[in-house]
């Protein structure tokens, strides 16, 4: 199992976490493999358990007024999904499905509770994640009516490239292949303007749309599209 923060993206929890804290995550629950399109959590059931995601890609979904399913979030290798309802005792507030083979570990609530107690720095990451994820929520609504869906689409683009993002030979694959209707639900736009501006996106070579992989072509090009070349 690699323990070097290298192997995870460095927004995750397993990226902010010190040799030793990441050691003692890893060594908790039991590790358990999915399927693509294998529910791991699912939105209000009552169960507390905490999935310690180590490879693959999950979306995070919820259940909208008129009956819809509509995407929330990507979650990746390192990341964590279900802590809420470990932390709050609430029901889950979002399904979570593998969108590939997934791997992941697998923690009861109590376990979660006992080791925040007993490793204070993984508590204060874990935090931390809570809040980023709340402001990356709070920018996304603010794009809504500040942008218009190509710079939308482009600003999501680059977070999730420097969230999930791998280096590859001429460009930076996003390894979960979001659909065209998933982009619309995460940008605010509709599906048909979201066929245009990708599109678009590939005429201007910034990107390639490929099996279950997204490759940003040239990124520096499209941080200044979405309005964030000054931006680290």
């Amino acid at each position: 199992m690699p323990i070097g923060s290298e192997e995870w993206p460095a927004r995750s929890l397993l990226g902010r976490l010190s040799p030793p804290a990441r050691r003692d995550l890893l060594g908790l629950g039991t590790e358990v493999r999915f399927d693509v399109g294998a529910v791991l959590l699912r939105e209000g059931m009552n169960d507390r358990h905490v999935l310690l995601l180590l490879s693959g890609f999950a979306k995070v979904t919820a259940t909208v007024e008129n009956g819809e399913s509509s995407l929330l979030a990507v979650r990746a290798g390192g990341d964590t999904v279900g802590e809420m309802a470990a932390m709050t005792g609430a029901p889950r507030s979002a399904t979570v499905t593998a969108c590939g083979p997934l791997t992941a570990r697998v923690l009861g609530a109590g376990v979660l509770r006992g080791l925040l107690m007993r490793r204070p720095e993984v508590s204060m990451a874990l935090t931390g994640i809570v809040a980023d994820r709340l402001r990356w929520a709070n920018r996304r609504r603010l794009d809504f009516h500040g942008y218009p869906a190509k710079v939308r689409l482009a600003r999501l683009l680059v977070e999730l490239t420097a969230s999930y993002g791998s280096p590859r030979s001429g460009g930076v694959v996003i390894g979960c292949r979001l659909t065209q209707p998933e982009l619309a639900t995460l940008v605010g736009a509709a599906e048909t303007t979201i066929h245009k501006v990708l599109r678009e996106l590939r005429e201007e070579g910034l990107l390639e749309t490929g099996y279950r992989a997204t490759t940003i072509l040239d990124l520096p090009r499209l941080r200044r599209l979405a309005d964030l070349a000054g931006v680290q």
